[in-house]
């Protein structure tokens, strides 16, 4: 069950971070005045990347790749590619992009011009999305 959420919510989560720093890109090359839709787009993207996270540590932590992880150690996980995604990489990437998110959001409200805030978004949560696309279990996406 909590599996099926946390591959449910990603799909919300890899959509929101796409309008996040598509609205971004677009605020940085049209020049357009930083606005309230313009903190509310990345700030739900924080909320549901947040809540993706709490939800992926708990199906991180009651997988079963995880107690063969327990059993065996990290050498034997590390031998195989799939279970090294599940308990290594994945968790890994997507804890490093939800740092980034925070941080982007963080330091996007200290810049004081339009532009500067829309460019820190794009950079930090654009970085964070490539991470979470580079690490996304995609054979197990489309099934």
């Amino acid at each position: 069950m909590i599996t099926m959420l946390h591959s449910g919510w990603a799909y919300i989560t890899v959509l929101i971070l796409i309008i996040a720093v598509g609205n971004a890109i677009i605020g940085v090359t049209s020049n357009k005045e930083f606005q309230e839709k313009d903190l509310r787009i990345p700030l739900f993207a924080l909320i549901i990347a947040h809540i993706q996270l709490l939800i992926g540590l708990v199906a991180y932590f009651t997988s079963a790749q995880f107690a063969l992880l327990k059993e065996h150690g990290m050498g034997e996980a590390m031998k195989d590619p799939e279970i090294r995604l599940v308990v290594m990489e994945h968790p890994l990437m997507m804890i490093l992009a939800v740092v980034l998110i925070t941080v982007g959001f963080s330091k996007h409200k200290n810049k004081s011009s339009d532009k500067a805030k829309f460019k820190t978004i794009a950079l930090y949560y654009g970085v964070a999305l490539l991470f979470i696309l580079s690490r996304i279990p995609w054979d197990k996406w489309f099934n």
